[in-house]
Formats: C-alpha cells, sequence, structure tokens
C-alpha cells in the first residue's frame, strides 16, 4: 500500500525510510532569505512533528546553513524525549562564521561543524548525514576519510550527498570503496515537475550505484501550489517574492503548459495540484523519499494527502508530455541510443 506509512530502503543500504519525510528549513527564519520559507517556532514545530508522526512520517530533515543554525537548534527542541522514535538527517558546507575555513568540507571544518550540529539537535548522533555541496578545494580522500571516521565513532550512521553533479557522485562512490569506507547510499537533489534535470544523469547512476534519491522543493520551489496562473500575480504569500532569483529558474509559458496538465489530472481525480505534483514523484525510479515544507498544519496535512493512491498510466505519461523539455548534450543524443543505453524511465 502506498502512503505515509510505505517506507522504501534508502539506497542500497538496509535502512528504511518513509516515502515522505519533512524538511525544517521552514523553522526559525534566522534571516531574510529563510523568512521566505517560514519561521516556525518550538511550539508550533512540536505541532507540526505530532502531525508527522501520526501519519508515520518519521524523518525530519534539517542542515546548519538553514538560518544559521536555527532549524537545528529549534528541530532539537521540538524532538525532544522522542529521539528514538525518528531519523534526523542534516547536512554542512555552506558557510557559518567569517573565518578562511568557516566553509566546505575540509577535516577542519566538519569536525566542528558535526559537533555543533550534534549539540543544536540535543542529539550524540545523525541518522543521516549529507555533504551540502560538492567541495572542489578538498581532496574527496579527505572528506570521505572524515565521513568514515564519523561513522566509525557512531556520530554518523550513514553518509550521504546533496546537489552533486554526476562526476562528484561517482567519483566519491570510487574513493571509499577503493578504501572500503562507508560510501554515499543518499542523494539529496532537486527534483519535480518543473525541474527533471535529475533524470539526465544523475537518475541513471543512482539506478546502477543504488543511491536513493531524497527530493528537495518538489513543488518546484513553490510553483506547483495551484495558485499562479496566467495572467494572475503571485500570490501575497509566496517565498518567490523573495527568494526567487537563488532558486531553478523557470520559463512562465513552461509553467502554464505544466499546470494545464495538472489541471486536467485534478478534473479527472479530485486531488490538488500539489497532491498530483507530488504522487507523480513518488512513482520515479530510484526516489526513496519526498522532503516536505510546509509552514502550517493546513499545508502539511494537504501534502500528505499526495500519497495512498496512484496515478494511471495515462496520466503520468499525460504529465511526462507536459512537462517535458529537450535536455542538453550529450543526453539529447543518447535519447537517440536507447538500444543498447536504455532511459531509466
Amino acid at each position: 500500500m502506498q502512503g505515509a506509512w510505505e517506507y522504501r530502503l534508502l539506497g542500497g543500504s538496509g535502512l528504511k525510510v518513509p516515502v515522505l519525510s519533512f524538511g525544517a528549513a521552514t523553522f526559525g527564519g534566522g534571516n531574510e532569505f529563510f523568512k521566505a520559507w517560514g519561521s516556525t517556532d518550538v511550539a508550533e514545530a512540536k505541532q507540526l512533528i505530532d502531525l508527522c508522526l501520526r501519519a508515520g512520517v518519521n524523518l525530519f530533515d534539517t542542515a546548519d546553513g538553514y538560518s544559521d543554525g536555527r532549524s537545528e537548534e529549534i528541530l532539537g527542541a521540538a524532538l525532544k524525549g522522542r529521539r528514538e522514535q525518528v531519523l534526523i538527517s542534516t547536512k554542512t558546507y555552506f558557510r557559518i562564521g567569517d573565518g578562511p575555513n568557516d566553509a566546505g568540507t575540509s577535516r577542519w571544518r566538519m569536525r566542528r561543524a558535526i559537533e555543533a550540529s550534534l549539540k543544536r539537535l540535543q542529539t550524540d548522533y545523525i541518522d543521516i548525514y549529507h555533504m551540502h555541496a560538492f567541495d572542489a578545494l578538498t581532496p574527496i580522500e579527505e572528506v570521505q576519510d572524515t565521513l568514515q571516521s564519523f561513522v566509525r565513532e557512531g556520530k554518523v550512521r550513514y553518509t550521504a550527498a546533496s546537489n552533486f553533479s554526476g562526476w562528484h557522485l561517482m567519483k566519491s562512490l570510487d574513493v571509499a570503496d577503493r578504501h572500503g569506507w562507508p560510501r554515499f547510499v543518499g542523494h539529496q537533489v532537486y527534483y519535480s515537475l518543473v525541474g527533471r534535470d535529475y533524470e539526465w544523469e544523475l537518475m541513471p547512476l543512482a539506478q546502477q550505484e543504488k543511491i536513493g534519491a531524497l527530493v528537495w522543493s518538489p513543488l518546484g520551489w513553490g510553483r506547483l501550489t495551484g495558485k499562479i496562473r496566467r495572467g494572475k500575480p503571485l500570490p501575497e504569500v509566496s517565498r518567490l517574492h523573495k527568494a526567487s532569483d537563488p532558486g531553478p529558474q523557470v520559463p512562465d509559458e513552461y509553467l502554464y503548459k505544466v499546470v494545464d496538465a495538472l489541471d486536467d489530472v485534478a478534473e479527472e481525480t479530485g486531488k490538488t495540484i500539489p497532491q498530483i505534483a507530488l504522487n507523480w514523484l513518488v512513482q520515479r525510479p530510484t526516489v526513496s523519499t519526498i522532503i516536505l515544507g510546509a509552514r502550517n498544519e493546513e499545508q502539511l496535512k494537504q501534502n500528505l494527502g499526495a500519497v495512498g493512491w496512484s496515478l494511471t498510466a495515462e496520466q503520468v505519461a499525460k504529465l511526462d508530455a507536459g512537462s517535458a523539455v529537450q535536455p542538453a548534450y550529450p543526453y539529447w543524443h543518447q535519447r537517440n541510443a536507447t538500444e543498447r543505453n536504455p532511459l531509466p524511465i
């Protein structure tokens, strides 16, 4: 049965994660960028977590760079007394502090970062520890050696990447395999009906190497809420007002084309636009979990309704066609050579 009670293995690991998980980037609102996402406090966070746990959602994702650590602090406080009921995922890479070593994933930085995250989260271990981005200035051997030491010390259960390119991910796996170190079992990626680049290279790599996708921003940076329409202004409450520039760019006409396809399916199913967009993702290969963000209980309840049912093959095909784009080279060329190089979908 599909639903929030469905659990999937995270890549090639033995860890089961819920098909839907909760992202705490809306916790804290510690600066102007994250205020556009949300400013959830501890009391509100407890209510959202209670709702998640009742639905079977037990994985909570954050990062030390979310609101300068405030997201981790609020999540840790809200989870106090129920740590053993949940899985915690956090990340490091982005700058915290003004020093020359206060960014990236060097051994010096990661040692400080993990101790700070553990303290803020009020825990002595992290279930899934992500490299939030690829650090091209630090040798991959240094990164992987540091991560394996965290696993050996019991501070980290599983390691993962986030926002890596194909060669970043494959090189990291190769170094880990060569030394017999724990390999990445997950990759936190941007993937949505208006952002399907993940399918070009990262999805085939994930299939081959058993890397589970943890999908962030599954509603296209707030574009697939059903509130953005032709000829209408942005809704008053939207992250796009203040945080659209650093996010994925989506041409207006392309977005409207995708929404048209979603509207057709919504009429057939009686489901909402966000529920359909999320259900489409649930059915994609390599997806282990979809990270939901929600400012309030109403949003969270609606998003939790994205599972427990399935789009038909015809409806999936309609959404595929409505969101199709010409991929970049060499991927468009590879689509002419599928006899011996089949597409992942």
